[in-house]
Formats: C-alpha cells, sequence, structure tokens
C-alpha cells in the first residue's frame, strides 16, 4: 500500500512541476505582451482549489493532474467588451502570439537546463563501461571487440560511463551504415578502432538494449548474498536473521549469489525456507517463512524484508565528474541541447518507421519511472524530472494543431502573408490535430498495459 501511495505522490508531484512550469511560461509571456489571462489551470476538471488576482486572473487546481492550460481573453471562444478588446488574445501581434505559444516550451527547456545545473554541481558519478563478454557470432565480436577492453568513444563521441554509452548507441537506433568504436584493453594504453554495421539496428526492438543487441555483456561485481539490513517485524527478523549474514545455503541447495537468494525467497511464499547462514566465522541453521506478496501484474511471490550489501567496484573503473558554478551551467545547456536532439530524432525515427512505435510510453510507465527513480535518490528523480520537460517541450512544439507548434505556424502564416488563416481551416486542423494527440495518448496507455 505504502508502494502505491508513493508513487501516486511522486507521478502528482512531477506532472504538477511540468505543468506548471509549462502554463507559466505562456502566463508570464502573455501578461507582458498585453494580454489579459483569465484563468490559469494546473490539471483539468472540477477545481479543487481557486484564487484570483487583482487583474482577474483565476488561478486553479484541478483534479485531474493530467496537463494544464491558460485560459486567455479571445474573441473567438466568446464576445469580449470592446474596452478590453485591445487585450485579446487573438488582435495581439503575430510576433506577440508567436512568443506566447513558445513561452511554455522555452519554460520547460529552462527547467531542464536548471535541474541538470543542480545535477552537475552535486557531481555525476558511473562506472567504465568494461567488457566482460562477447557472445559469439555477434555484433561486437565481428568487429573484433574482445572481452577485457572498455569502451572509450563510439562515433567519436566520448563514454566514460555505462549511461553516456546506452545514449550513443541509442543514438544510432533503426539506422544502416558503420559505427565507430574505440576500445583500450584496461591493462594497456593501445586503443583500437572497431567499426561495427548495421542494418535497420533494433528497428523492431520493443525495449532496445544496445549493448545487450550489440553482443556485450558489461562487468558487474559479483553480488555475494551477505545481509545489509533487515527490516523490523519482517520474516527475516522473526526467523533471527541479522545485518552482515551470508547466505551459504537454502533448502538444502548452495547460494552463491544474491540473485539464487532471490529466487529462492520468491518462489516459495507462505512456505518454511530452511537455509544456512554464516556469522562470525560460524555456521547457524535458521527457518524462514516468505511473506505473501503480489506484484503488478497479481502474480504471488515470496518475501523476507533483507536488503544486500552492495559490492565496492574497482577503483580503476569509478568515474567522478566534477563541475564548478560555469561549467555546471556549460555542461547542463549541452546536455539539454543533446537530449532535445536525441528526443526530436527519436520521433522522427518512429514517424518513418526506423523505431518501433511500442517504445512509446505513457502516464503509467511514467508513473513508474518516477517513483523508481525517486528511490535510487533525489539527484535520480531530478535527472529524470528534466528528461520529461525536454520531451514535454520537444513534443510541444511540433507543427501539430492544438499543440503550441501549431498556434506558431498559423501565427507565421500570418506574419508572412498578412493575413489570418481562415477560420474554417483553423477549426478543421484543430480537429484533425485532436483526433491525432488523442489518437497517441490511448496507444501510449495501450502500450503501457501490455508491459504490466
Amino acid at each position: 500500500m505504502l508502494d502505491i501511495l508513493q508513487t501516486i505522490f511522486v507521478t502528482l508531484l512531477t506532472l504538477a512541476i511540468l505543468v506548471a512550469v509549462h502554463e507559466f511560461g505562456h502566463f508570464w509571456v502573455a501578461r507582458r505582451c498585453g494580454v489579459k489571462v483569465l484563468r490559469f489551470s494546473v490539471g483539468f476538471g472540477k477545481p479543487l482549489l481557486s484564487w484570483s488576482d487583482r487583474s482577474g486572473t483565476e488561478y486553479v487546481v484541478a483534479g485531474i493532474p493530467l496537463g494544464g492550460y491558460v485560459k486567455m481573453l479571445d474573441e473567438r471562444e466568446g464576445p469580449v467588451p470592446d474596452d478590453l478588446l485591445d487585450q485579446a488574445f487573438n488582435r495581439a501581434s503575430p510576433r506577440s502570439r508567436i512568443a506566447i505559444a513558445a513561452a511554455g516550451p522555452l519554460a520547460n527547456f529552462l527547467l531542464a537546463i536548471f535541474v541538470y545545473w543542480l545535477v552537475f554541481l552535486n557531481g555525476v558519478s558511473g562506472v567504465a563501461p568494461v567488457v566482460a563478454k562477447v557472445e559469439p557470432n555477434s555484433l561486437a565480436e565481428q568487429a573484433g571487440i574482445v572481452a577485457g577492453q572498455e569502451f572509450l568513444s563510439v562515433d567519436g563521441e566520448a563514454t566514460p560511463t555505462w549511461e553516456a554509452l546506452q545514449l550513443q548507441l541509442l543514438d544510432r537506433i533503426g539506422e544502416d551504415g558503420e559505427v565507430r568504436i574505440s576500445m583500450r584493453s584496461l591493462d594497456s594504453d593501445l586503443v583500437t578502432e572497431n567499426v561495427v554495421a548495421l542494418k535497420e539496428w533494433m528497428h523492431d526492438v520493443e525495449e532496445p538494449n544496445p549493448v545487450r543487441e550489440l553482443g556485450v555483456t558489461l562487468f558487474v561485481p559479483e553480488v555475494v548474498p551477505r545481509i545489509e539490513t533487515v527490516v523490523a517485524g519482517s520474516p527475516a527478523e522473526r526467523a533471527g536473521m541479522q545485518a552482515g549474514d551470508l547466505v551459504v545455503e537454502a533448502n538444502g541447495e548452495p547460494v552463491r549469489t544474491w540473485q539464487e537468494w532471490v529466487e529462492q525467497v520468491r518462489e516459495l511464499p507462505e512456505q518454511s525456507l530452511p537455509i544456512v547462514i554464516e556469522r562470525d566465522k560460524q555456521r547457524i541453521i535458521l527457518t524462514v517463512t516468505p511473506e505473501r506478496k503480489l506484484d503488478d501484474s497479481n502474480h504471488a511471490y515470496g518475501y523476507v524484508g533483507v536488503s544486500v550489501q552492495m559490492p565496492t567496484w574497482p577503483e580503476s573503473m569509478q568515474r567522478t565528474m566534477t563541475y564548478g558554478f560555469v561549467g555546471a551551467a556549460i555542461a547542463a545547456v549541452d546536455k539539454t541541447w543533446t537530449m532535445s536532439a536525441f528526443t526530436l530524432s527519436s520521433i522522427k525515427k518512429m514517424l518513418i518507421g526506423l523505431l518501433s512505435p511500442k517504445n512509446l510510453s505513457g502516464p503509467i510507465t511514467i508513473a513508474k519511472v518516477a517513483s523508481s527513480s525517486a528511490q535510487y535518490g533525489f539527484f535520480a528523480w531530478l535527472t529524470f524530472l528534466a528528461l520529461l520537460s525536454i520531451s514535454l517541450a520537444v513534443l510541444n512544439l511540433l507543427p501539430v494543431p492544438v499543440l503550441d507548434g501549431g498556434h506558431i505556424v498559423y501565427a507565421l502564416v500570418e506574419w508572412l502573408t498578412g493575413k489570418p488563416v481562415a477560420e474554417q481551416v483553423q477549426v478543421w486542423a484543430n480537429q484533425l490535430g485532436l483526433v491525432l494527440v488523442v489518437f497517441v495518448m490511448v496507444f501510449a496507455i495501450y502500450n503501457d498495459v501490455l508491459r504490466l
């Protein structure tokens, strides 16, 4: 129950921040362009909280937190008093309307830059992408990549961490051609240049994992089943397990890794599980009865209430990047630009069939990722918030009627031709755009449900 409440809270907080920042961009610029704002709403539906300022703008927090809007004075939506005609949105100059429409996405870009700036000021840590295993007849083997080598760069872009490597490889998804990869053995300074030949790479893969698709397994320290913490009142505590215990045997079978221990526990909900643990160089026999829980698919699994003592990565493989005040700002702008270009490229590839549309995600996936990123810590959640903010900005700038990009197109046409787009054309285009947006949202939710 607590997990569900946490997921709901983190998701609502994430969406509220994104929507409030986006709509504030529209609101702030509209006022400075002399356009009267009637309502600033975070969420749709029945207002849960509302108040007004001296200018007559109503501020609303509504019950459906899946978006928001800024309602401006507009003759197309109702009669406007003569003394307020100069404050109507439709009477504003094309340049003002472009500025107002673009201000929402721009605010999201600025949010992403600010968030990344905080992340970079805190310092960014990661581990070097070192090859542990290469699959026979894989793309990696064909390119001459061998175990023990570290990925240095992909197509000239440095890949000091797992994340950097994945991002660079994902940028080539659905493409043909060659990928140039620089590698270096950990025990040598010799750098080799490896060429991987691609042919519609991963274009139909639902959940692309580019490193795996290359045929590479990256090095991970072995996680032994040593207990880090025991949850108070849990089956493990009742059985007598303690922090520091090493599980060496379960149900008569030797346990070598944490994963083997987890699998044993999950398979035996509400069943007695005899175990042997090592404590202070002595072996002790205990019996634990895993509690029965249900996963997202309502499948029962066992739970005992312990966490693992995580292994330490070799110092030679740890990568920590620190930034000063200005350096963090430069890195934040660069990161925002890179992720914006990646998002736009992914949309293009999806439209032309180079990327499976099954990768499109909706609110359910966003909720899961938001919750899991929050569990990894504040800065992990901030990174996810920045990525979502960029996605929201890029999507809203697409030239689709009903989106900000559509309003920008209307205003540009009027600016260049000297006359507005015919009202009936706008009505038809907006209806078509609305149908398209709803279809994409429904399809994204459908993909979410399939992933459950």
